[in-house]
């Protein structure tokens, strides 16, 4: 997820000398539209799409402001960044980038999301024990200078210069102009846990809250188990939210995995109906039944589960008998469970729940995210 969406807690202002930077704090970042296949057709900057944060770095004088996609602050949260920006991010500066975590295994969402704690002496600890990086891909400014009229071309070039001689955690991301390359990346660049290929057009401006860029996300298909599902918030007893699934591990476990939600209204009042005899009786012999009456404090990674992330949403679920498989689109796993929301694609009653194991699911080759770096030359 490259937006923050579990957004820090509110009533933490920008900082007071905002004044001092080149442009005035918060400011909302551009966007990508998403789409089926990269562009090929026309002048395109291509670079890997991030799986982390996205922020927005103000440097100014003594001052370092670091924003979030829902501009709110960040400096918090990544004490070690923000010295770093503070340290060697050039003066009069504002770049628009991504947080992330890496370890040897590839990018950490997890780790990522940790990092979001009211304790300030837990985030330093964390910040020793897994510290963040910030990966730049576009300069909104540069020497008091603001360049969201110049073309993305000119500002790559900008950045390239500027940061020549930045070290980590600070980095620049790789780009390339050819399609090939990026056609390349979308595959290849999956095993360090990146989340896919962003294509930009080379004479555009930088717009704020504008969907000017094209991102294109790895999608598989799997078949899973509907273990259960939440009501809509809408119509509880009349209208689905969202299903609930599951995949058996090699043990005959089945283990929840994530969510699919992307129905129509109509959709979810006719689930409503088609899955209410499957409700009867469905707790005697649930795999999940020891979650129904579950601590959600302790339990958060369970269909009932409360987190700190859930902001206090109703997360409570409805059992069903497990005598339903459907097929969902995904982009990737994270660990044991889809990364986000999964897209349904229709009902397979031709499969047997006990055939939704976790062995279906195509295993991305491992590459080392020092790799990432080093694919191409900054101009492409």
């Amino acid at each position: 997820m490259s937006a923050l969406r579990n957004k820090p807690e509110p009533g933490v202002s920008t900082p007071a000398h905002r004044g001092r930077f080149a442009i005035t704090p918060p400011i909302e970042p551009m966007l990508a539209k998403l789409a089926d296949e990269l562009p090929t057709e026309g002048a395109f900057l291509y670079e890997p799409k991030w799986d982390g944060f996205r922020a927005i770095i103000f440097r100014g004088g003594s001052e370092v402001f670091i924003q979030s996609r829902d501009l709110r602050p960040l400096d918090r949260y990544f004490p070690e960044l923000h010295a770093a920006c503070l340290a060697d991010l050039p003066d009069g500066c504002v770049v628009d980038g991504e947080i992330v975590i890496a370890t040897s295994h590839g990018l950490d969402f997890d780790a990522l999301q940790l990092r979001l704690h009211p304790a300030a002496s837990r985030v330093a600890q964390l910040a020793k024990a897994t510290p963040a990086a910030f990966v730049a891909f576009d300069l909104i400014a540069i020497g008091g200078r603001d360049l969201r009229g110049e073309p993305q071309g000119e500002r790559r070039v900008l950045l390239e210069q500027a940061f020549a001689d930045i070290e980590p955690p600070i980095h620049v991301t790789p780009m390339t102009r050819a399609p090939a390359v990026a056609l390349e990346w979308l595959s290849r660049f999956e095993g360090a846990g990146l989340d896919g290929v962003i294509a930009k057009p080379e004479h555009g401006i930088y717009q704020p809250g504008k969907r000017a860029m094209i991102k294109v996300k790895h999608a598989r298909t799997a078949e899973c188990v509907v273990a259960g599902f939440r009501w809509h918030k809408t119509g509880k007893n009349e209208v689905v939210g969202s299903l609930l699934l599951g995949l058996y591990d090699d043990r005959g476990k089945l283990h929840h995995v994530g969510v699919t939600s992307s129905f129509t209204m109509a959709m979810r009042k006719q689930l409503a109906l088609e899955l209410a005899p499957l409700r009867a009786r469905a707790l005697e012999d649930h795999p999940w039944r020891e979650w129904a009456d579950a601590d959600g404090s302790e339990m958060t990674r369970l269909p009932g589960g409360q987190s700190r992330w859930s902001a206090g949403k109703d997360l409570s679920w409805e059992p069903l008998r497990i005598e339903r498989v459907c097929e969902i689109k995904y982009d990737h796993m994270q660990g044991r469970r889809f990364r986000h929301a999964a897209i349904f694609l229709r009902w397979r009653p031709d499969k047997k729940p006990a055939d939704c194991r976790y062995d279906q699911l195509e295993v991305t080759t491992a590459y080392e995210l020092e790799k990432v770096f080093g694919a191409t030359g900054r101009r492409g």
